[in-house]
């Protein structure tokens, strides 16, 4: 993640403002004119980056975003001499700590020879491709551990560390360089890809990867107990339940595997990635929305597959769905300049594995157009996130009716379907806290008429429990009506992601 001091509206070294203190107050449009696509075309031959000259170049010259990264490792060759050190490290560790297990210290040795290898072909056949294949090596060291049950703490946290290592080198230190071109989207108010607006993302990606490491640690046998401030034992209990046991290898440790890829994929590239590298933004986003959401019902599942909650889990979730709001905005800069691209006459191919650049005069942020947001920079990791009351309200319902089975006495397919539809209101609430995906709260209209329909449908249900049911249903169904109010432009997306047509026909909104 390369240093954001710079002002983001050009890049230029002589501005008195930074991308920490200034934010458009107005944009026009989304930014994509018919016209803004014919001054773009123009710029093709700029697109090919096929000129040797080009490819020498310090700046990549008119090369595009992913012919420069190919040719980065090449000018890094220190960076291989690193690899090549932490495979001879993989060599001699083997013996020294004794892995107890022939598959996984053959995995190991060979690991380490194939590091070699490629860091060789990198330096002496100046080969991007070797350089960013031993990126994949270190992914595998990271899930390798898993995959053959580690039997010694030792073997788990030595192949973890150097894959992490592995993966710093040969793909995050080489592409730390910055590009040319402007850094905020067409049509945008900020920049979504800077490092204050990836540091929660890192900073929840690490506590994840070290909750799960620790979880992982105790279904691997490493350690005896596992500590739960609040559901002792309960995450003991889910760790070695019938569900955890359904999965191949550790689940804990896949959950610590993809944390960690999370995390150094926060760190990747630099604060105009969202244009340089779209297939690294669509991977970040497959990786977090999807596969994280997954993990939240996983969790939130608990309480009726296993009886009992996890701290741990618990806190992951819920990291995962701040995760998720936070990510949103940089997948949907990523998306609109993918489009723009392909209606410029790029493949869907190659704008996204290439990327491109725009030209200056389009950038989101234009300098006489800017206003100032306070001297402290705090609020900039939370651009694109607001929470209003109605969301605040909603959520703090969800976690009402997922208490509610204990203070009201419920129990059997009324107090599940209260877990599980708070946790889902919940859930669903904390993603729509971000402003991209503002539609979102449409979502718990559904579930808010369940709530108010499910006690009539079980039997044994308390009076007092099924009138606290359809309040919280209709105050539910009320607050996830009003958009709430859009602080930030996101190129015209904003009017697909609050539904303005639904919001008109609003009484309660604003």
């Amino acid at each position: 993640m390369t240093d954001d001091r710079h002002d983001d509206s050009n890049g230029e070294p002589d501005a008195t403002t930074t991308d920490a203190r200034e934010r458009r107050s107005s944009v026009d449009g989304g930014g994509e004119n018919d016209g803004d696509r014919d001054r773009d075309t123009d710029t093709g031959e700029e697109r090919d980056g096929t000129d040797s000259e080009d490819h020498d170049g310090d700046d990549g010259g008119s090369m595009r975003p992913g012919d420069m990264m190919l040719a980065h490792p090449t000018k890094e060759v220190w960076v291989q001499y690193a690899v090549i050190s932490l495979g001879v490290w993989l060599l001699a560790s083997v013996p020294a700590l004794s892995y107890e297990s022939t598959l996984m210290t053959w995995s190991t040795v060979a690991t380490g020879l194939v590091l070699i290898a490629l860091a060789g072909l990198t330096i002496y056949r100046e080969s991007g491709y070797a350089n960013y294949a031993n990126g994949f090596v270190g992914l595998w060291l990271v899930f390798s551990p898993i995959v053959f049950a580690a039997p010694t703490a030792a073997a788990y946290a030595n192949n973890t560390l150097v894959g992490v290592m592995v993966i710093t080198f040969t793909v995050l230190i080489v592409m730390r360089s910055e590009m040319d071109g402007p850094t905020i989207p067409p049509g945008w108010s900020y920049n979504p890809s800077t490092g204050a607006q990836r540091a929660p993302l890192i900073a929840l990606g690490i506590f994840g990867f070290f909750a799960s490491w620790y979880m992982a640690a105790f279904q691997l046998g490493y350690i005896e107990s596992v500590w739960d401030p609040l559901y002792n034992p309960g995450t003991e209990g889910v760790l070695t339940s019938q569900v955890s046991k359904a999965f191949p290898v550790s689940d804990a440790g896949l959950g610590a595997v993809a944390y960690s890829v999370e995390a150094l994929m926060g760190f990747m590239g630099d604060r105009r990635r969202w244009r340089t590298m779209p297939w690294m933004v669509a991977f970040f986003g497959v990786v977090v929305i999807p596969l994280g959401f997954v993990q939240v019902l996983l969790v939130i599942m608990q309480p009726i597959m296993v009886g009992t909650w996890c701290t741990l889990c618990l806190l992951s979730a819920f990291g995962m769905l701040w995760m998720i709001s936070l990510t949103v905005d940089e997948v949907v800069a990523m998306g609109q300049y993918v489009v723009r691209l392909m209606r410029q006459g790029d493949s869907l191919w190659t704008a996204f594995w290439m990327g491109g650049t725009i030209p200056e005069d389009e950038a989101g942020v234009d300098e006489t157009e800017t206003r100032p947001i306070g001297n402290s920079s705090i609020s900039e990791p939370f651009w694109g996130v607001s929470i209003p009351w109605t969301l605040l309200g909603a959520m703090a319902l969800g976690v009402w009716l997922m208490l509610s089975p204990t203070l009201f006495g419920t129990t059997g397919f009324m107090a599940d379907s209260s877990h599980l539809v708070g946790s889902l209101v919940v859930s669903f609430t904390v993603i729509a806290t971000a402003e991209p995906a503002r539609a979102v709260r449409f979502l718990n209209i559904p579930l808010a008429v369940w709530i108010v329909v499910a006690p009539w449908l079980f039997t044994g249900v308390p009076t007092v429990a099924a009138i606290n049911a359809v309040i919280a249903g209709a105050l539910i169904l009320i607050l996830s009506v009003p958009r709430g109010p859009i602080t930030d432009r996101y190129g015209g997306w904003e009017r697909y992601a609050t539904s303005e047509t639904v919001d008109r026909l609003n009484p309660l909104s604003s």
